[in-house]
């Protein structure tokens, strides 16, 4: 009996070659999907007006060993803004808060998603008072003293890195 081995090995060529076709096609749809999202992954719907979180001016700040990206809030739209319908923050992301005038400058937590700590400062960058906030609440979150810089990031950020009042945030823009 004459037996060709041609169609067994085209058959179980099909066989291993469509699973992977249909993996591969899953998998360029989901990269697609992810590229298409990835600008709004870090927000929530945004009201009309709003600036989105890569529309801020970035600084780049250390704190001791750590390197802080932060965007920037210096007028007082993005200061209201802050970091309100925000979903989540990169590791050593956060907001910087810039003052144009040393005084007590309170925060509150409306319409902001994401627990989050923050640092008061004086112009020179020493931290005067670090807080914890939980996500959407309306309490008032002030320093005891007078200060022109505030940064935000992740809840408990500070303490876990170690740092305390006292000690100076390097790299702060000049005040206007």
């Amino acid at each position: 009996m004459r037996f060709s081995l041609r169609p067994l090995i085209a058959r179980c060529a099909l066989a291993v070659a469509l699973p992977l076709v249909a993996a591969v096609g899953t998998l360029a749809a989901l990269t697609f999907t992810m590229a298409a999202t990835s600008s709004a992954a870090y927000a929530q719907q945004m009201p009309p007006g709003a600036k989105q979180p890569g529309d801020f001016p970035r600084v780049k700040l250390t704190a001791g060993m750590f390197v802080i990206d932060a965007a920037v809030a210096a007028n007082d739209a993005d200061r209201e803004q802050g970091l309100m319908y925000r979903t989540q923050l990169a590791p050593n992301e956060g907001m910087l808060f810039v003052f144009g005038e040393n005084a007590v400058h309170c925060f509150w937590m409306k319409n902001t998603l994401i627990p989050l700590s923050i640092a008061f400062m004086r112009a020179d960058g020493t931290i005067t008072d670090i807080d914890e906030m939980q996500a959407e609440t309306t309490n008032n979150h002030c320093p005891r003293n007078n200060g022109t810089y505030a940064l935000e990031m992740s809840k408990g950020w500070f303490s876990s890195k170690g740092i305390k009042p006292g000690m100076k945030i390097e790299g702060l823009p000049p005040l206007q």
